[in-house]
C-alpha cells in the first residue's frame, strides 16, 4: 500500500498564551498543499524502515513513521511491516512534513489491517505523536487553537492561486523561535480574517513568530519582501520558520522559488 504524505502551510499564527505544561496556545490556520513525500507500507516478515531522498537528521528510532506503527501495535494485534518512505519536503522547515508522514502512517495501518480506527480514534493516536499531527487526518484546511491539536474543519478554498515557496536551509530551533515572542490575544481572529479578501491578508494576517526570527536572519525577511516585489497577494513565513511562501494570482517563473499550482 502506498500513498503520499502533503505539506501545509500556516496562514497566520498567533501565540495566544504560556501553558502551565510549558507549551504555547497558539491560533492559525492549518492548510494543505499538494508538496508530497512517498509512504509504502507492506506487510513482512520482521519490522524494518527504509528512507530515501532527503537525508533525515539523527536516530531513526525517532522517526514518526516507526513511532505510529509502535502504537498501533501496542493496541492492536498487527504483524510486522516494512515502511518506505521517499522524503521530498524538507526537515524543520515549518511545512509539517514529518507530523504528515506519522499521521498516514496510522491511516494506512489502519486501512492495510482493517482495524476499523475512526478519524477521532485516529487523531487520539496522532497526538501522541505530535501537537501537528492530527490535522493531517482529515487534511483539510482548519483553524487550530491549544497547542495546534484542537481543530474545526473551515471552508477555505485556494484553488486558482499558484504558491511560490522556498526554503532557505536555515535552521530555526523551537527555542530560538520562541525567545522573542510576547504572548497576547489578537484583536481578530484567523478564523474572520481568512473570509476577508486576499490582497488585504498583507495588513492583517501575521506569523508572530516572524517578529523574534527575522531579526537574527534578516536573510528570511529580505525573501518575503521579494514576494511581495514579484507580485504575491500574500507571503509569510510559515510555523517557526525558515520557509517563506507567497500567494499569486499568476505563475512565476523562478530557478529558487518552487511554484505549486493550488
Amino acid at each position: 500500500m502506498i500513498t503520499f504524505p502533503n505539506a501545509k502551510i500556516n496562514l497566520g499564527l498567533n501565540i495566544v498564551s504560556k501553558r502551565e505544561d510549558g507549551y504555547h496556545n497558539i491560533e492559525s490556520c492549518f492548510y494543505p498543499i499538494p508538496w508530497q513525500d512517498s509512504l509504502e507500507v507492506i506487510e513482512a516478515a520482521s519490522f524494518g524502515f527504509y528512507s530515501y531522498g532527503l537525508d533525515i537528521p539523527g536516530n531513526s528510532s525517532t522517526n514518526l513513521c516507526i513511532k505510529a506503527y509502535e502504537l498501533i501495535r501496542a493496541n492492536h494485534d498487527i504483524p510486522p511491516v516494512e515502511i518506505h518512505l521517499l522524503k521530498n519536503i524538507p526537515m524543520g522547515a515549518g511545512l509539517g512534513g514529518g507530523s504528515a508522514d506519522g499521521a498516514f502512517t496510522l491511516k494506512m495501518l489502519n486501512n492495510l489491517f482493517e482495524l476499523g480506527l475512526s478519524n477521532s480514534q485516529l487523531e487520539a493516536y496522532a497526538l501522541q505523536l505530535g501537537s501537528d499531527c492530527p490535522f493531517f487526518i482529515k487534511n483539510q484546511p482548519a483553524i487550530a487553537n491549544g497547542r495546534g491539536e484542537q481543530l474545526e474543519t473551515i471552508a477555505l478554498d485556494l484553488s486558482g492561486y499558484y504558491l511560490v515557496i522556498h526554503n532557505p536551509g536555515i535552521h530555526v530551533s523551537t527555542q530560538e523561535a520562541y525567545a522573542g515572542v510576547k504572548p497576547q490575544i489578537p484583536t481578530t481572529p484567523i478564523a474572520d480574517i481568512i473570509h476577508t479578501p486576499k490582497n488585504e491578508w498583507k495588513e492583517v494576517l501575521f506569523n508572530d513568530f516572524e517578529a523574534s526570527i527575522f531579526p537574527n536572519h534578516p536573510e528570511i525577511e529580505q525573501l518575503k519582501k521579494e514576494m511581495y516585489e514579484a507580485g504575491a497577494s500574500y507571503a509569510s513565513m510559515t510555523g517557526s520558520g525558515s520557509t517563506v511562501y507567497g500567494l499569486f494570482e499568476e505563475e512565476i517563473e523562478s530557478d529558487q522559488w518552487k511554484s505549486i499550482k493550488l
